[in-house]
C-alpha cells in the first residue's frame, strides 16, 4: 500500500505534543499591533494548545505524527 502524505501546510504550523495534543503559534499578530491593547499582545506571546475540535481537523493533515 502508498503511504499517506502529510500536507505540507500543516507540518509547518502545527506540532504534536508528547500526550498528542495539537500546539500552534497564536492568532493575530501578524499586524495592527497599534489599535491593539499592551495586555492582548502579552498574551499572544510563544504558543498555545488547539480546542480537541481543531486538533480533530488538524490530525487529518497529519497522519503520522
Amino acid at each position: 500500500m502508498p503511504k499517506m502524505k502529510t500536507t505540507s501546510g500543516a507540518k509547518k504550523r502545527f506540532r504534536l505534543t508528547a500526550s498528542g495534543k495539537v500546539k500552534s503559534g497564536q492568532a493575530g499578530k501578524r499586524h495592527g499591533m497599534i489599535k491593539r491593547g499592551n495586555k492582548f499582545i502579552r498574551n499572544q506571546r510563544g504558543t498555545t494548545i488547539l480546542s480537541d475540535q481543531d486538533a480533530r481537523i488538524v490530525k487529518i493533515h497529519l497522519p503520522y505524527a
